[in-house]
């Protein structure tokens, strides 16, 4: 038999398949019952278990013996174990992708996003739900089974990230940031966006503007909110606390908020809604109240799901780059548990304003 182990190198001299004098190749194909080894594909292409691996794995062997053991194994319809394979290498060729709510259909399209990057480079996404049971969480992806991490829907303060981080589990944060995560990153440039919103509307002659901010524990719903005020402070413009409030990225809570709003002495004449869920609650609650839109109330969004370029919303929104930014975590990732080290990254993406027919000028006073 060929010795083609570490201390006899592969000569790359193709040699005859050496079989049992008494049997022929059929005699050495498995019942069905049985599974086909390395050792069986080995025997049968005369060479070691280990020259079968290496032909599998593509590693450094001469083309002959590479050929020889390939048309063994599919004499005998050998199948390489993705277990045995993972054993060998410490790969499971599986991230997972933690996501605290698919309600959201923009986790939808970055979890989507994600999964084409990872599967261009011979990966799987597992979606990981995140609850507030954060031990349980880490105890999950610490087990062994992924090889790394996409965090999408962190708040301020999770210990997750750095805890990922103490156990060496290659780990990147899309779209939400932690206040000091140590890790690799790509996040919209979130008080660009909000911006933009501010800009538009106060172009458009706005001066009584509402703000419909999300959780203030996450830095998307700060960050909004911050971009937003400060832009209209520059312009000596004030929020009315009344016209303001911090909700969950949640359809029903824009709605209610707004519902709140627009019964107050201070109802704007336009709303900037932190997400696209919070602006269509806005536009239902906005339906429900017999108020005009654009006519009588301004609202502007932000993401740019999908839903909002329906006829039916035709939303003015922030566009987050959601493919790009899955593409550079992807890719970030990737070079992690591909063995780069170095410093974290922070790669921040520009939004864009995509106006459509849910904003214009306030009404007459």
């Amino acid at each position: 038999m060929e010795n083609t182990g570490p201390d006899t190198p592969d000569t790359g001299v193709a040699r005859p398949m050496k079989l049992p004098a008494r049997t022929g190749p059929e005699d050495l194909v498995r019942a069905p019952e049985k599974r086909v080894t390395a050792y069986d594909v080995a025997q049968l292409a005369g060479v070691t278990q280990p020259t079968v691996s290496r032909a599998m794995r593509g590693d450094r062997i001469s083309e002959a013996t590479r050929q020889r053991v390939l048309a063994a194994a599919e004499m005998l319809g050998y199948v390489p174990s993705n277990i045995g394979r993972s054993l060998a290498t410490r790969r499971t060729n599986r991230v997972a992708f933690v996501v605290e709510d698919l309600t959201n259909p923009f986790y939808l399209w970055l979890l989507l996003y994600v999964e084409r990057s990872l599967a261009e480079a011979g990966f799987n996404a597992m979606v990981v739900r995140h609850t507030a049971d954060d031990a349980s969480l880490l105890e999950q992806l610490g087990a062994g089974g992924v090889d790394g991490v996409v965090l999408t829907s962190l708040h301020l303060h999770s210990p997750l990230p750095r805890a990922l981080q103490k156990r060496g589990l290659p780990t990147v944060i899309v779209n939400r940031e932690t206040e000091n995560p140590g890790l690799d990153s790509c996040v919209s440039d979130n008080r660009l966006g909000a911006r933009l919103v501010a800009e538009r509307l106060m172009s458009l002659g706005h001066r009584r503007l509402g703000l419909i901010a999300g959780p203030g524990d996450t830095s998307t719903g700060r960050d909004r909110a911050r971009g937003f005020r400060d832009a209209l402070a520059e312009a000596g413009i004030a929020l009315h606390p009344a016209a303001c409030r911090d909700v969950p990225y949640t359809q029903p809570a824009g709605r209610q908020a707004v519902l709140d709003i627009l019964g107050s002495p201070h109802a704007p004449t336009a709303l900037f809604c932190a997400n696209d869920m919070l602006a269509m609650g806005a536009l239902n609650a906005a339906t429900k109240l017999g108020v005009s839109v654009p006519e009588q109330l301004s609202v502007i969004g932000y993401d740019n799901v999908a839903m909002s370029a329906w006829e039916r919303f035709d939303l003015t929104t922030v566009h987050q780059n959601i493919e790009g930014i899955a593409a550079t975590g992807a890719e970030l990732l990737l070079d992690r548990i591909g063995g780069h080290h170095g410093e974290p990254r922070r790669v921040v993406i520009a939004p864009e304003l995509v106006v459509r027919s849910t904003d214009g000028p306030p009404p007459p006073p």
